[in-house]
């Protein structure tokens, strides 16, 4: 489990695809954030919970199946791109964002970006069924960052999306600072209101 609060900054050194095996292995410089890792060790990167497959100094490799290149934007990585990382919460530890799993519903994309001098508000577009699972006021993981949404697409609109605010710390620290129009970002919306609308929909066949 992790908690969406972002604890470093890594690079992409390469994406190496193997298409007979439907899969990827993607490997990082993560300098000066090795030292929590060991092999086996969950990381989301990007919001994309993967596992450290090898470690050598201070870059690791992780292994990308090809659901994972498929639903997330993990296989558009080049080499030099900054990703978000966030090791896993141990027992215990503070809840700083909410319940973030590493497992990404859908990948939605940057429809505006507003500067309010202070803050920053992002509108992220989404496909439409999932509109349902947010919220305003609710908890949104973008690219794993825990984020509150501040708005939502009304329900009759034609494309639906979220937007969030976001402080200079977050954009300077996150992904979120090099964000623009058009630019892709994982999605993970809340598991409790997943759980729900599954809950509901059973609920709905046996009536």
């Amino acid at each position: 489990m992790f908690t969406g609060i972002i604890t470093g900054r890594g690079t992409v050194r390469e994406l190496v695809r193997d298409e007979t095996a439907d899969s990827a292995i993607l490997r990082l410089q993560v300098s000066g954030h090795t030292e929590d890792f060991s092999h086996g060790a969950s990381i989301a990167i990007n919001g994309v919970c993967l596992s450290a497959t090898a470690i050598d100094g201070e870059e690791i490799s992780v292994d990308v199946m090809g659901e994972t290149l498929r639903r997330t934007s993990i296989g558009d990585l080049r080499a030099g791109d900054q990703v978000n990382l966030e090791r896993c919460t141990p027992a215990g530890g503070r809840l700083d964002g909410h319940v973030v799993q590493g497992h990404v519903d859908t990948v939605g994309a940057v429809l505006l970006r507003e500067d309010h001098g202070q803050w920053t508000t992002f509108r992220i577009g989404l496909p439409a069924e999932y509109a349902p699972l947010t919220a305003e006021k609710g908890s949104i993981a973008l690219d794993g960052i825990s984020l509150t949404i501040t708005a939502v697409s009304p329900v009759e609109a034609a494309q639906h999306w979220v937007e969030v605010g976001i402080i200079p710390i977050t954009l300077r620290e996150t992904s979120m600072g090099e964000r623009q129009v058009g630019d892709k970002i994982n999605i993970e919306v809340d598991v409790l209101a997943k759980y729900v609308a599954r809950l509901n929909a059973f609920g709905k066949e046996e009536r």
